[in-house]
């Protein structure tokens, strides 16, 4: 009897150690952010060099924020250029959304195509729940759930004990329209990346983790200085429901909540600095790619450097 005792303790013990060894989090990782990179319209070249440029250095992955300019051609061609560019990275490359790669598409009379280029994009881009790149990375879509089946490029994934998600949050005031009876989209797109946000933070609640990621194209935060039409109407704040859900949840949130985009906050994107109110921290990432480290020792610290230079 003491020697199936000794062996059911030995066996624990042993089953113990496998599971520590199995689920232990980083307390140190980096990963890369690339900004709006594409300074030269249908010349890819500033993308490509970012890529490489990320593939030489040590990440845990890296976000490609936009894949086009908004002068660029929407066509399906260019789409699959940029898509085999993305898919040739060697780091694991999760694609997030810019308005620049869909919001401004139009064919040659000025009618809109957004829409209809939004859902070629969600198709050939969002194929399976895996990140491009040689190093494969499992996601969660919000195309999971079948009411929000349409919405594939808010995207979720773990590293460590920090939760990082995508929001569909385009730059040019989230892409309201003022025209009258032409908001369905925008109306659509806040009732999913609300539930996004909500769930996201349900999960990092639930998971006890210690920080939140979010990466978007638009700036969320700031209030803007209030701006009149030309018949006296005050303008809609396109973020003014997404930030007042952010405030409230990262009220109750523990931890650390840093969201990364390509708006044009003039601090953060002049310094490459994170800047931070409270548990909530902004960077810029501006027309470069950024790295950012991550080092936990019972608290989370976020740095940020561009190319070499620490910021």
């Amino acid at each position: 009897m003491k020697l199936v005792q000794r062996f059911t303790l030995c066996c624990a013990s042993l089953l113990a150690s496998f599971c520590t060894a199995a689920f232990a989090q980083p307390a140190e990782f980096s990963f890369g952010v690339i900004g709006q990179v594409l300074t030269l319209a249908n010349d890819p070249t500033p993308l490509s060099q970012a890529i490489a440029a990320s593939d030489a250095d040590d990440l845990a992955f890296v976000v490609a924020n936009g894949f086009k300019r908004a002068d660029e051609s929407c066509n399906d061609d260019l789409f699959a250029q940029r898509h085999d560019m993305l898919a040739s990275a060697k780091n694991g490359l999760i694609l997030s959304l810019a308005g620049n790669d869909w919001s401004d598409c139009k064919i040659s009379n000025g009618r809109t195509t957004a829409i209809e280029r939004l859902s070629r994009i969600r198709e050939l881009f969002y194929p399976d729940d895996f990140s491009f790149g040689a190093s494969k990375i499992p996601l969660i879509h919000q195309s999971s759930v079948p009411k929000f089946r349409a919405f594939a490029e808010n995207t979720r994934w773990e590293v460590g004990n920090i939760l990082f998600a995508t929001v569909d949050l385009p730059s040019a005031n989230n892409r309201y329209r003022m025209e009258a009876g032409r908001n369905g989209e925008f109306e659509d797109r806040q009732i999913a990346n609300g539930d996004w946000l909500h769930h996201t933070f349900a999960t990092a609640n639930f998971k006890h983790k210690d920080a939140i990621v979010l990466i978007c194209d638009g700036d969320p935060m700031p209030k803007p200085v209030p701006q009149r039409l030309p018949d006296g109407a005050q303008k809609h704040d396109g973020f003014a429901e997404i930030r007042q859900q952010l405030t409230g949840l990262a009220a109750k949130f523990p931890g650390k909540i840093l969201i990364i985009h390509n708006g044009t906050n003039a601090h953060a994107v002049a310094s490459g600095d994170i800047v931070w109110h409270g548990n909530i921290g902004e960077l810029g990432v501006g027309a470069e790619w950024e790295k950012i480290m991550v080092k936990i020792n019972g608290t989370v610290n976020f740095s940020a450097m561009r190319g070499a230079e620490p910021r």
